[in-house]
Protein backbone atom coordinates (compact mmCIF):
# COMPACT_ATOMS: atom_id res chain seq x y z
CA UNK A 1 0.00 0.00 0.00
CA UNK A 2 1.05 3.35 -1.30
CA UNK A 3 2.02 5.66 1.77
CA UNK A 4 1.31 9.46 2.11
CA UNK A 5 3.08 11.86 4.12
CA UNK A 6 1.42 15.07 5.75
CA UNK A 7 3.45 18.08 6.32
CA UNK A 8 4.33 18.83 10.22
CA UNK A 9 1.29 19.83 11.91
CA UNK A 10 -1.11 18.95 9.25
CA UNK A 11 -2.00 15.79 10.91
CA UNK A 12 -4.43 17.07 13.83
CA UNK A 13 -7.86 16.72 11.79
CA UNK A 14 -7.01 13.37 11.02
CA UNK A 15 -5.92 12.32 14.28
CA UNK A 16 -9.19 13.87 15.56
CA UNK A 17 -11.33 11.11 12.55
CA UNK A 18 -12.00 14.49 10.65
CA UNK A 19 -12.56 11.98 7.17
CA UNK A 20 -11.27 14.91 4.81
CA UNK A 21 -7.52 16.27 3.97
CA UNK A 22 -6.99 18.75 1.62
CA UNK A 23 -4.07 18.58 -1.33
CA UNK A 24 -1.89 21.60 0.44
CA UNK A 25 -1.66 19.25 3.55
CA UNK A 26 0.54 16.30 1.61
CA UNK A 27 4.18 16.64 1.94
CA UNK A 28 5.20 13.54 -0.04
CA UNK A 29 3.64 10.29 -1.71
CA UNK A 30 5.67 7.26 -1.83
CA UNK A 31 4.74 5.52 -5.34
CA UNK A 32 2.50 6.70 -7.43
CA UNK A 33 -1.60 5.84 -6.74
CA UNK A 34 -4.11 6.06 -9.04
CA UNK A 35 -6.88 8.03 -8.17
CA UNK A 36 -9.91 6.53 -5.98
CA UNK A 37 -6.89 4.11 -4.68
CA UNK A 38 -6.70 3.67 -1.14
CA UNK A 39 -3.59 4.39 0.65
CA UNK A 40 -1.91 4.26 4.01
CA UNK A 41 -1.80 7.92 5.29
CA UNK A 42 1.15 9.28 7.96
CA UNK A 43 2.09 11.91 10.22
CA UNK A 44 5.48 13.82 9.11
CA UNK A 45 7.01 11.28 12.02
CA UNK A 46 5.89 8.56 9.54
CA UNK A 47 3.37 7.69 12.31
CA UNK A 48 0.09 5.40 11.13
CA UNK A 49 -2.68 7.71 10.66
CA UNK A 50 -5.66 6.46 8.82
CA UNK A 51 -6.19 4.69 5.59
CA UNK A 52 -8.31 6.77 2.54
CA UNK A 53 -9.21 7.42 -1.06
CA UNK A 54 -6.79 9.50 -2.83
CA UNK A 55 -7.40 11.85 -5.62
CA UNK A 56 -4.66 13.95 -6.91
CA UNK A 57 -8.17 16.07 -8.70
CA UNK A 58 -9.91 16.83 -5.92
CA UNK A 59 -8.98 19.35 -3.33
CA UNK A 60 -9.96 17.00 -0.56
CA UNK A 61 -7.14 14.71 -2.14
CA UNK A 62 -7.56 12.15 1.12
CA UNK A 63 -11.24 11.30 2.25
CA UNK A 64 -10.28 8.85 5.12
CA UNK A 65 -12.16 6.13 6.51
CA UNK A 66 -10.52 3.72 8.34
CA UNK A 67 -8.40 4.93 11.68
CA UNK A 68 -7.20 0.66 12.91
CA UNK A 69 -4.81 0.16 11.19
CA UNK A 70 -4.50 -3.24 11.45
CA UNK A 71 -7.83 -3.90 9.82
CA UNK A 72 -7.70 -4.66 6.01
CA UNK A 73 -10.51 -3.02 3.68
CA UNK A 74 -11.94 -5.44 1.86
CA UNK A 75 -15.22 -7.05 0.94
CA UNK A 76 -16.17 -7.87 4.61
CA UNK A 77 -15.24 -4.55 5.72
CA UNK A 78 -17.87 -3.00 3.04
CA UNK A 79 -20.33 -5.12 4.07
CA UNK A 80 -19.76 -4.68 7.98
CA UNK A 81 -19.98 -0.45 7.31
CA UNK A 82 -23.46 -1.31 4.70
CA UNK A 83 -25.17 -3.48 7.14
CA UNK A 84 -24.50 -1.24 10.29
CA UNK A 85 -26.12 1.75 8.13
CA UNK A 86 -29.16 -0.08 7.25
CA UNK A 87 -29.62 -1.66 10.67
CA UNK A 88 -29.56 1.90 12.23
CA UNK A 89 -32.42 2.86 9.99
CA UNK A 90 -34.31 -0.26 10.13
CA UNK A 91 -36.56 1.20 13.09
CA UNK A 92 -37.37 3.91 10.61
CA UNK A 93 -39.29 1.90 7.88
CA UNK A 94 -42.73 0.43 9.00
CA UNK A 95 -46.74 0.60 7.37
CA UNK A 96 -46.60 4.57 7.71
CA UNK A 97 -43.02 5.21 6.13
CA UNK A 98 -40.86 2.93 3.38
CA UNK A 99 -38.09 5.60 2.50
CA UNK A 100 -35.35 7.03 4.12
CA UNK A 101 -31.50 7.11 3.50
CA UNK A 102 -30.01 3.93 4.19
CA UNK A 103 -26.33 5.09 3.41
CA UNK A 104 -24.76 9.00 4.03
CA UNK A 105 -21.49 8.91 2.72
CA UNK A 106 -19.01 10.54 5.15
CA UNK A 107 -21.61 9.80 8.38
CA UNK A 108 -21.64 6.24 7.66
CA UNK A 109 -17.58 5.50 6.98
CA UNK A 110 -18.30 5.08 3.39
CA UNK A 111 -17.27 8.62 1.26
CA UNK A 112 -18.96 9.68 -1.33
CA UNK A 113 -21.80 7.02 -1.27
CA UNK A 114 -25.52 7.76 -1.43
CA UNK A 115 -27.82 5.49 -0.58
CA UNK A 116 -31.76 5.96 -0.77
CA UNK A 117 -34.42 3.26 -0.31
CA UNK A 118 -38.12 3.82 -2.34
CA UNK A 119 -40.22 1.02 -1.37
CA UNK A 120 -38.54 -2.25 -3.50
CA UNK A 121 -35.91 0.13 -5.44
CA UNK A 122 -32.77 1.39 -4.41
CA UNK A 123 -31.37 4.81 -5.35
CA UNK A 124 -27.59 5.09 -5.69
CA UNK A 125 -25.56 8.12 -5.79
CA UNK A 126 -21.42 7.60 -6.13
CA UNK A 127 -19.55 10.76 -5.93
CA UNK A 128 -16.11 9.72 -5.20
CA UNK A 129 -13.65 8.06 -7.29
CA UNK A 130 -13.11 5.68 -4.34
CA UNK A 131 -16.33 4.39 -4.18
CA UNK A 132 -16.47 4.29 -7.64
CA UNK A 133 -14.22 1.86 -7.88
CA UNK A 134 -15.95 -0.49 -5.81
CA UNK A 135 -18.92 -0.05 -7.39
CA UNK A 136 -19.77 -3.21 -8.39
CA UNK A 137 -19.26 -4.40 -4.58
CA UNK A 138 -21.22 -2.65 -3.52
CA UNK A 139 -24.31 -2.92 -5.72
CA UNK A 140 -23.51 -6.87 -4.90
CA UNK A 141 -23.87 -6.23 -1.40
CA UNK A 142 -26.99 -4.15 -1.52
CA UNK A 143 -28.37 -6.71 -3.50
CA UNK A 144 -27.75 -9.56 -0.67
CA UNK A 145 -28.60 -7.52 2.02
CA UNK A 146 -31.76 -5.51 0.47
CA UNK A 147 -32.97 -7.99 -2.01
CA UNK A 148 -34.42 -4.81 -4.01
CA UNK A 149 -36.56 -5.12 -7.31
CA UNK A 150 -34.09 -2.82 -8.54
CA UNK A 151 -31.14 -0.36 -8.35
CA UNK A 152 -30.82 2.48 -10.07
CA UNK A 153 -28.11 5.15 -10.85
CA UNK A 154 -28.62 8.87 -9.62
CA UNK A 155 -24.40 9.59 -9.77
CA UNK A 156 -25.65 12.81 -12.27
CA UNK A 157 -24.65 15.36 -9.39
CA UNK A 158 -22.16 18.69 -9.89
CA UNK A 159 -19.74 17.14 -7.40
CA UNK A 160 -18.26 14.24 -9.64
CA UNK A 161 -16.96 17.13 -11.53
CA UNK A 162 -14.61 17.38 -8.18
CA UNK A 163 -13.29 14.11 -8.47
CA UNK A 164 -12.73 14.04 -12.12
CA UNK A 165 -15.27 11.60 -12.54
CA UNK A 166 -18.27 11.87 -15.47
CA UNK A 167 -21.96 12.00 -14.60
CA UNK A 168 -23.76 8.54 -14.98
CA UNK A 169 -27.80 7.86 -14.66
CA UNK A 170 -29.13 4.16 -15.25
CA UNK A 171 -30.63 0.85 -14.16
CA UNK A 172 -27.28 -1.17 -12.46
CA UNK A 173 -29.68 -4.03 -11.58
CA UNK A 174 -32.58 -5.66 -11.48
CA UNK A 175 -35.71 -3.65 -12.89
CA UNK A 176 -36.26 -0.22 -14.66
CA UNK A 177 -38.11 2.02 -12.16
CA UNK A 178 -41.29 2.73 -13.32
CA UNK A 179 -42.02 5.99 -14.28
CA UNK A 180 -43.56 6.75 -10.68
CA UNK A 181 -42.82 4.74 -7.62
CA UNK A 182 -45.22 4.68 -5.21
CA UNK A 183 -43.92 5.50 -1.82
CA UNK A 184 -45.31 6.10 1.97
CA UNK A 185 -43.56 8.90 4.18
CA UNK A 186 -45.64 9.59 7.63
CA UNK A 187 -48.83 7.89 6.24
CA UNK A 188 -49.08 9.89 2.95
CA UNK A 189 -48.52 8.28 -0.62
CA UNK A 190 -46.09 9.76 -3.44
CA UNK A 191 -45.73 9.19 -6.71
CA UNK A 192 -42.24 9.78 -7.03
CA UNK A 193 -39.66 9.51 -10.65
CA UNK A 194 -36.12 8.17 -9.92
CA UNK A 195 -34.78 9.12 -13.27
CA UNK A 196 -36.01 12.23 -13.79
CA UNK A 197 -36.69 13.84 -10.52
CA UNK A 198 -34.22 16.28 -8.29
CA UNK A 199 -31.12 14.47 -6.30
CA UNK A 200 -31.83 11.08 -5.93
CA UNK A 201 -35.32 10.90 -6.41
CA UNK A 202 -37.04 12.43 -3.72
CA UNK A 203 -36.18 14.82 -0.23
CA UNK A 204 -36.56 12.80 2.70
CA UNK A 205 -34.32 14.79 5.09
CA UNK A 206 -37.59 16.79 5.59
CA UNK A 207 -39.67 14.04 6.72
CA UNK A 208 -39.44 15.11 10.64
CA UNK A 209 -39.55 18.59 9.51
CA UNK A 210 -42.69 18.55 7.77
CA UNK A 211 -44.51 16.57 10.35
CA UNK A 212 -43.69 19.11 12.59
CA UNK A 213 -44.91 22.26 10.33
CA UNK A 214 -48.11 20.40 9.84
CA UNK A 215 -49.41 21.00 12.93
CA UNK A 216 -49.81 24.19 13.17
CA UNK A 217 -51.86 24.14 9.63
CA UNK A 218 -55.38 23.33 11.20
CA UNK A 219 -57.31 26.08 9.52
CA UNK A 220 -54.44 27.74 8.45
CA UNK A 221 -53.93 29.60 4.56
CA UNK A 222 -50.46 28.24 3.98
CA UNK A 223 -47.81 29.36 1.21
CA UNK A 224 -45.46 26.07 0.28
CA UNK A 225 -42.92 27.71 -2.17
CA UNK A 226 -40.49 25.43 -3.67
CA UNK A 227 -42.74 22.71 -3.16
CA UNK A 228 -41.42 19.95 -5.34
CA UNK A 229 -43.33 16.90 -4.95
CA UNK A 230 -45.60 18.56 -2.43
CA UNK A 231 -44.18 17.16 0.74
CA UNK A 232 -45.17 20.33 3.14
CA UNK A 233 -48.44 21.01 0.88
CA UNK A 234 -49.41 17.56 1.71
CA UNK A 235 -49.00 17.53 5.15
CA UNK A 236 -50.54 20.57 5.89
CA UNK A 237 -53.77 19.26 3.46
CA UNK A 238 -53.36 16.19 6.22
CA UNK A 239 -53.24 17.94 9.15
CA UNK A 240 -56.62 20.38 8.45
CA UNK A 241 -55.07 23.21 6.33
CA UNK A 242 -58.20 25.36 5.39
CA UNK A 243 -56.11 25.96 1.86
CA UNK A 244 -52.74 25.66 0.29
CA UNK A 245 -50.98 27.43 -2.29
CA UNK A 246 -47.97 25.40 -3.73
CA UNK A 247 -45.66 27.04 -6.03
CA UNK A 248 -42.37 25.55 -7.85
CA UNK A 249 -40.85 27.05 -11.51
CA UNK A 250 -40.57 23.00 -12.96
CA UNK A 251 -43.23 21.85 -14.53
CA UNK A 252 -42.46 18.00 -13.58
CA UNK A 253 -43.24 19.26 -10.12
CA UNK A 254 -46.22 20.63 -10.60
CA UNK A 255 -47.10 17.62 -12.37
CA UNK A 256 -45.78 15.54 -10.00
CA UNK A 257 -47.60 17.14 -7.15
CA UNK A 258 -51.02 16.79 -9.34
CA UNK A 259 -50.46 13.00 -8.80
CA UNK A 260 -49.95 13.05 -4.80
CA UNK A 261 -52.81 15.37 -4.42
CA UNK A 262 -55.25 12.46 -6.34
CA UNK A 263 -52.97 9.11 -5.08
CA UNK A 264 -54.24 10.69 -1.24
CA UNK A 265 -57.65 11.84 -2.30
CA UNK A 266 -57.90 15.60 -1.00
CA UNK A 267 -60.19 17.95 -1.90
CA UNK A 268 -59.08 20.02 -5.08
CA UNK A 269 -60.56 22.78 -4.08
CA UNK A 270 -58.40 23.39 -1.05
CA UNK A 271 -55.14 23.12 -3.20
CA UNK A 272 -54.24 25.34 -6.15
CA UNK A 273 -50.41 24.98 -7.54
CA UNK A 274 -48.32 27.71 -9.67
CA UNK A 275 -45.56 27.17 -11.99
CA UNK A 276 -43.50 30.60 -11.57
CA UNK A 277 -39.80 31.31 -10.18
CA UNK A 278 -40.66 31.53 -6.31
CA UNK A 279 -39.18 35.25 -5.61
CA UNK A 280 -41.27 36.95 -8.98
CA UNK A 281 -44.60 35.14 -7.61
CA UNK A 282 -43.66 36.45 -3.59
CA UNK A 283 -43.58 39.71 -5.28
CA UNK A 284 -46.80 38.99 -7.40
CA UNK A 285 -48.64 38.41 -3.82
CA UNK A 286 -47.24 41.32 -2.37
CA UNK A 287 -48.33 43.46 -5.65
CA UNK A 288 -52.05 41.71 -5.05
CA UNK A 289 -52.40 41.93 -1.28
CA UNK A 290 -52.36 38.30 -0.71
CA UNK A 291 -52.02 37.52 2.92
CA UNK A 292 -51.02 33.52 4.47
CA UNK A 293 -50.91 32.41 7.83
CA UNK A 294 -48.24 30.22 7.21
CA UNK A 295 -45.46 30.65 4.92
CA UNK A 296 -43.07 27.68 4.24
CA UNK A 297 -39.23 28.74 2.38
CA UNK A 298 -37.75 25.87 1.27
CA UNK A 299 -35.03 26.67 -1.65
CA UNK A 300 -31.87 24.58 -3.08
CA UNK A 301 -28.51 25.04 -2.33
CA UNK A 302 -27.61 28.82 -2.76
CA UNK A 303 -24.16 28.49 -1.42
CA UNK A 304 -22.62 25.36 -3.04
CA UNK A 305 -19.11 26.84 -1.44
CA UNK A 306 -18.34 29.29 1.58
CA UNK A 307 -17.07 31.39 -1.83
CA UNK A 308 -20.73 31.72 -2.76
CA UNK A 309 -21.78 32.97 0.93
CA UNK A 310 -21.73 36.63 0.21
CA UNK A 311 -24.37 36.24 -2.51
CA UNK A 312 -26.17 33.38 -0.85
CA UNK A 313 -26.81 35.80 2.15
CA UNK A 314 -28.17 38.25 -0.14
CA UNK A 315 -30.65 36.09 -1.56
CA UNK A 316 -31.57 34.22 2.15
CA UNK A 317 -32.24 37.73 2.83
CA UNK A 318 -34.18 38.98 0.24
CA UNK A 319 -36.22 35.41 0.23
CA UNK A 320 -37.29 35.51 3.66
CA UNK A 321 -37.87 39.48 3.36
CA UNK A 322 -40.66 38.97 1.38
CA UNK A 323 -41.68 35.56 3.11
CA UNK A 324 -42.04 38.21 6.37
CA UNK A 325 -44.33 40.54 4.12
CA UNK A 326 -47.05 38.46 2.96
CA UNK A 327 -48.33 36.93 6.65
CA UNK A 328 -50.57 37.83 8.35
CA UNK A 329 -50.10 39.38 11.99
CA UNK A 330 -48.54 36.52 14.30
CA UNK A 331 -48.45 34.33 11.14
CA UNK A 332 -45.97 31.64 10.81
CA UNK A 333 -42.94 31.41 9.17
CA UNK A 334 -41.28 28.38 8.39
CA UNK A 335 -37.24 28.88 6.52
CA UNK A 336 -34.19 26.15 5.86
CA UNK A 337 -31.27 26.08 4.14
CA UNK A 338 -29.88 22.99 2.64
CA UNK A 339 -26.32 24.84 2.12
CA UNK A 340 -23.58 23.20 4.12
CA UNK A 341 -21.32 26.44 3.74
CA UNK A 342 -24.39 28.20 6.02
CA UNK A 343 -24.25 27.37 9.70
CA UNK A 344 -27.20 27.73 11.85
CA UNK A 345 -26.00 30.83 13.10
CA UNK A 346 -25.37 32.43 10.28
CA UNK A 347 -28.74 31.70 8.89
CA UNK A 348 -30.10 33.09 12.30
CA UNK A 349 -27.95 36.28 11.66
CA UNK A 350 -29.68 36.48 7.79
CA UNK A 351 -33.29 36.24 8.92
CA UNK A 352 -32.50 38.84 11.36
CA UNK A 353 -31.48 41.04 8.58
CA UNK A 354 -34.46 39.96 6.57
CA UNK A 355 -36.87 41.38 9.81
CA UNK A 356 -35.08 44.08 9.76
CA UNK A 357 -35.76 45.01 6.17
CA UNK A 358 -39.55 44.10 6.32
CA UNK A 359 -40.26 46.14 9.52
CA UNK A 360 -41.18 42.77 11.67
CA UNK A 361 -40.14 41.84 14.54
CA UNK A 362 -39.76 37.51 15.07
CA UNK A 363 -39.84 35.17 17.65
CA UNK A 364 -38.40 31.96 17.16
CA UNK A 365 -40.15 29.15 18.09
CA UNK A 366 -37.86 25.81 17.37
CA UNK A 367 -35.07 24.85 15.18
CA UNK A 368 -35.49 22.55 12.66
CA UNK A 369 -32.38 19.83 11.72
CA UNK A 370 -32.20 17.13 9.60
CA UNK A 371 -33.82 13.60 10.49
CA UNK A 372 -31.52 10.44 12.33
CA UNK A 373 -31.46 8.67 8.71
CA UNK A 374 -28.76 11.93 7.52
CA UNK A 375 -26.55 11.65 10.94
CA UNK A 376 -23.72 13.73 11.70
CA UNK A 377 -20.54 12.75 12.99
CA UNK A 378 -19.24 14.80 15.84
CA UNK A 379 -15.66 14.54 14.11
CA UNK A 380 -17.39 15.85 10.78
CA UNK A 381 -19.71 19.25 11.55
CA UNK A 382 -19.82 19.57 7.59
CA UNK A 383 -22.15 16.38 7.83
CA UNK A 384 -24.77 18.99 9.20
CA UNK A 385 -26.01 20.60 5.99
CA UNK A 386 -29.74 20.75 6.88
CA UNK A 387 -31.17 23.64 9.33
CA UNK A 388 -34.09 25.56 9.52
CA UNK A 389 -36.11 27.75 11.74
CA UNK A 390 -40.19 28.19 12.59
CA UNK A 391 -40.93 31.52 13.90
CA UNK A 392 -43.98 33.69 14.33
CA UNK A 393 -43.41 37.61 12.34
CA UNK A 394 -45.12 39.68 14.54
Amino acid sequence: MIDVILKKGKEKAAMLHHPWIFSGAIDKIKGKPLNGEIVKVCAANAEFLAYGYYNDQSRVALRLMEWEESTTIDKQWYQEKLRSAIASRKHLLNEDTNTCRLVFSEADFLPGLIVDQYADFLSLQILSAGIENVKEEIIALLKEELNPRGIFDKSDAGARKHENLEATQGLLWGETPPEFIEVRENGIAYHINIADGQKSGFYCDQRDNREILAAYSKDKNVLDCFCYSGGFSLNSLKHGATHVTSVDSSALAIETLAHNLELNGFDATRQQSIQSDVNKQLRTFKEEGKKFDIVVLDPPKYAPSRSALDRAARAYKDLNRLGMLLLEKGGILATYSCSGAVDMETFKQIIAWAALDAGKEVQIIKQFHQPEDHPVRLSFPEGEYLKGLLLRVL
